[in-house]
């Protein structure tokens, strides 16, 4: 069976999320990129903001995006790229270092396209939930998990919006409700 690595920085850190999407999805390693932004402005369909890594106008930047290194078999690709839908070109020359040393690796990521970034999103609080949940759950390091604490959300006023009663329910399964 072939597989892929794939590097999650958003809400398909949170194993359960991403195994909904991808059955096959199994966490093998915490890891870093440089030379990007993590911004919560990736215009979204339902107007919120969501994960993206941004490439800084400043290139020598030397933050660390942390993030987690899946292997998932190329059976699940479609979906994956399904779910990451509009907005994201997927990149698979993503070069991610491993918290334990390993690496840089070049693996694939998605990577916000500019005509999707929009100034002043913010995520809704069941998104930010499923970040959090999976930078909690795989161990990302203390100061980077209170920053993403920061990020200003909003709650969804849309109650019933499937893909929020989705998070939910993930979000409980894996131990974490809102």
């Amino acid at each position: 069976m072939s597989t892929f690595f794939y590097f999650a920085y958003g809400s398909n850190m949170l194993t359960e999320r991403l195994r909904a999407r991808c059955p096959s999805a199994c966490a093998r390693s915490v890891g870093f990129v440089r030379g990007y932004d993590l911004l919560f402005a990736k215009r979204s369909i339902d107007g919120s903001g969501k994960a993206a890594l941004i490439m800084p106008s400043d290139r020598a930047s030397m933050l660390k995006v942390f993030g987690v290194l899946f292997e998932i078999s190329e059976g699940d690709r479609i979906e994956l790229d399904r779910c990451e839908g509009d907005g994201y070109d997927r990149d698979g020359q993503v070069s991610v270092n491993l918290v334990d040393g390993g690496g840089p690796q070049q693996v694939t990521s998605y990577i916000a396209q500019p005509a999707a970034i929009e100034a002043g999103l913010e995520p809704y609080e069941w998104y930010m939930a499923l970040v959090i949940a999976g930078a909690r759950q795989h161990g990302l390091p203390e100061d980077y998990i209170g920053c993403l604490d920061k990020v200003p959300s909003v709650e969804d006023s849309h109650a019933n919006r499937p893909r929020r009663i989705e998070a939910l329910g993930v979000l409980k399964a894996a131990g974490h409700p809102l």
